[in-house]
């Protein structure tokens, strides 16, 4: 899809893919932030990417100037775009993933009918299942005194949620996680897969809305379904596949990579494990510290015309990257921004991001990294990353571990 060439200057041909990167891109956020705090490629399709908290929350509020309609990061080849509008297919299922894919006034009746189900009360009623979930999952390694955190852990929790959210049978678990691989992982570099699974997941949900159309219960689809516009219009069941979309790729990748980078801090820093061991009232504050310093999203958006900013002139049609993990790790927002402070008072960060496309399932998120980690250190709180050299992290849209080898004294 583009050159793959070691980038020589991260100012002019940043690449976020490059490995260095991936593993940790924090000494090219520092570096950029004093030298060109809004750095540009042509890779990948072309993009900008700000590194100032200032910076980011400011274009993430430039809507519709900087449009929504667009908010993977990178951009297939224009003659792929064609053919994916030109598919029949698209007709039929969507292309939307509302209200995250949409500027107002779409986005705003399409967020205020989700976000009744994400609110704290609604939230709470799926943690008995989310607790459930957890504890059945260390049963499955705890004899074994070793695991992969990522993958048997972290990554089984958000999935199986959704799919409780959702009322869909838990067994298709397995293939929703190769699905929003193949869309936010392998498919950002390759076009030509990513397109074939968005065809997968959005049929897949077209015959979700097919059965509840025939058979309404009182559940999260139905009530979508029964749902209005601002003018009192019954919604285009396609509109609702697209915010069922939304709910696979942006409840699923996200909190998994939440959860693996929080254990793969705890595995590979002795002392705060051992001070959540012994001090579990510090969750709430260290939860948002976790989701500070690991923030996994970064989200893409298309100028709409021609943008001056910050003595940047960002061309009509050009990605910019609202690099909210970036942000968070801005000197000038942060006291020591570049460690992990377990009781940090006055955490304004924006892992949720910011303005009208903040994160409506943020409730949902933070109960299952809550749920996930307090269970894990009630059963398991003597533990390690066990070889430091062999964890996978992943990149692009999402920041996390996929693979995460952690050892632990096995239950007796």
């Amino acid at each position: 899809m583009t050159d793959t060439a070691p980038v020589d200057d991260w100012d002019t041909d940043y690449d976020i893919f490059d490995p260095g990167y991936v593993r940790d891109p924090a000494p090219v956020w520092d570096e950029l932030r004093e030298r060109c705090p809004i750095a540009h490629t042509e890779r990948w399709g072309g993009s900008y990417l700000p590194t100032r908290y200032a910076d980011v929350q400011a274009l993430a509020k430039m809507v519709p100037e900087l449009s929504s309609s667009d908010p993977l990061v990178t951009s297939p080849p224009p003659e792929v775009i064609e053919d994916l509008l030109a598919d029949p297919t698209f007709e039929k299922y969507g292309t939307n993933a509302a209200p995250i894919s949409e500027d107002p006034p779409v986005h705003g009746w399409t967020r205020r009918l989700l976000l009744p189900h994400f609110a704290p009360k609604a939230v709470e009623s799926h943690r008995a299942y989310t607790t459930e979930l957890a504890n059945r999952l260390i049963t499955e390694f705890i004899d074994d005194g070793k695991v992969d955190g990522a993958g048997q852990y972290a990554q089984q929790i958000p999935p199986r949620v959704i799919a409780h959210l959702l009322g869909i049978d838990e067994s298709r678990v397995e293939e929703f996680t190769h699905w929003i691989r193949c869309l936010l992982e392998l498919g950002l570099t390759n076009p030509e897969l990513r397109i074939k699974y968005r065809k997968v997941i959005r049929q897949f949900f077209y015959e979700v809305v097919e059965e509840r159309q025939a058979n309404p219960d009182d559940g999260f689809v139905s009530a979508l379904l029964a749902g209005t516009d601002d003018e009192g219009n019954p919604i285009d069941p396609v509109m609702v596949v697209g915010m069922l979309n939304l709910q696979l790729i942006a409840g699923i990748d996200t909190t998994w990579s939440s959860i693996g980078s929080a254990l793969w801090h705890f595995g590979t820093h002795p002392a705060d494990r051992e001070r959540m061991a012994t001090e579990p009232d510090l969750w709430p504050s260290a939860i948002e510290e976790l989701l500070r310093f690991y923030a996994p999203v970064t989200m893409g958006r298309r100028a709409a015309t021609d943008i001056d900013y910050g003595g940047v002139t960002i061309p009509q049609g050009s990605k910019v990257l609202m690099n909210f993990p970036g942000a968070n790790r801005d000197p000038e927002m942060f006291e020591r921004p570049d460690e992990v402070i377990l009781d940090r008072p006055h955490n304004r960060h924006v892992a949720f991001g910011v303005g009208i496309h903040r994160c409506a399932g943020s409730n949902l998120a933070r109960m299952e990294m809550d749920i996930a980690l307090r269970t894990w250190f009630e059963r398991i709180p003597d533990f390690e990353v066990s070889e430091p050299d062999e964890v996978t992290w992943a990149g692009g849209q999402v920041r996390g571990p996929r693979y995460l080898p952690i050892r632990f004294p096995p239950s007796r």
